[in-house]
């Protein structure tokens, strides 16, 4: 029995590093699971789309195919945008099962991966110690996933026995260089930010050049193809796989 196909559904951006950053995300899950079959797939503004995706593995012969949306929190993309294309896809295909699975999600794991591009960063700065920390995310108007966000801020925060507060490159305040201002106003000079994005674009930029511009000692890269992150797709896909199965 063929195991369901793994769709990876990203966002998308018209920035060519995201979509580059995809893709070698996504050859990290096949690295892992080279006996399954995974596609990358993008709701807007990248190819391929996702229905063009869904066409290639029904002719293929898949009828079973998991959707792992590559967000990181619950929001408007996840609630509205993955159910439409997935409605769209299983519209055209009489008998195409398609099982969406949770979002990746901020997992305590992702702490972890924070760490290891905030530490490359401090390395190229070569500063030691810090005495504030910024989460830097992309924004959203969707309260839950603010306070979601907003918590793990303060769990990073804890682990590091630092003040943390999270900022915005769009959508609610603060922005990054309000929010190192705000700590620079304290007297702490040695303020780094985190970046909560997977992949870099408009937004990632723009919270870093703000965030700088404003005294920060440093800012790390996005989530990239980090192993940890490879790992949690595939977990989502186990438990998408097996919601499939008839009971």
């Amino acid at each position: 029995m063929t195991a369901p196909a793994l769709v990876a559904l990203a966002h998308g951006s018209r920035d060519p590093r995201s979509a580059k950053t995809v893709r070698a995300l996504v050859d990290e899950v096949r690295r892992m699971r080279p006996d399954l079959r995974v596609e990358t797939a993008f709701l807007d503004l990248a190819k391929p789309a996702f229905g063009t995706v869904v066409d290639r593995l029904v002719k293929a012969g898949y009828d079973e195919i998991v959707v792992v949306p590559l967000l990181l929190t619950e929001a408007f993309h996840a609630k509205v945008d993955v159910p439409t294309v997935i409605a769209e896809a299983t519209a055209r295909h009489e008998g195409l099962q398609i099982r969406a699975t949770q979002v990746l999600g901020l997992e305590g794991a992702f702490l972890d991966v924070l760490d290891r591009r905030l530490r490359e960063a401090l390395s190229d700065a070569r500063v030691c110690e810090l005495d504030a920390l910024v989460l830097a995310a992309a924004g959203t108007t969707d309260p839950l996933a603010t306070q979601s966000i907003n918590r793990l801020a303060r769990l990073w925060g804890n682990r590091h026995r630092l003040p943390t507060v999270t900022a915005f490159a769009s959508a609610s305040p603060p922005a990054t260089g309000e929010a190192v201002r705000a700590f620079r106003a304290q007297g702490r000079r040695h303020i780094a930010v985190g970046s909560l994005f997977l992949a870099p674009g408009f937004l990632y930029d723009r919270a870093a050049e703000l965030a700088l511009e404003a005294g920060a000692v440093a800012v790390s890269q996005p989530f990239g193809a980090d192993p940890e992150v490879a790992r949690t797709i595939l977990a989502r896909y186990a438990v998408g796989a097996v919601e499939l199965v008839p009971v």
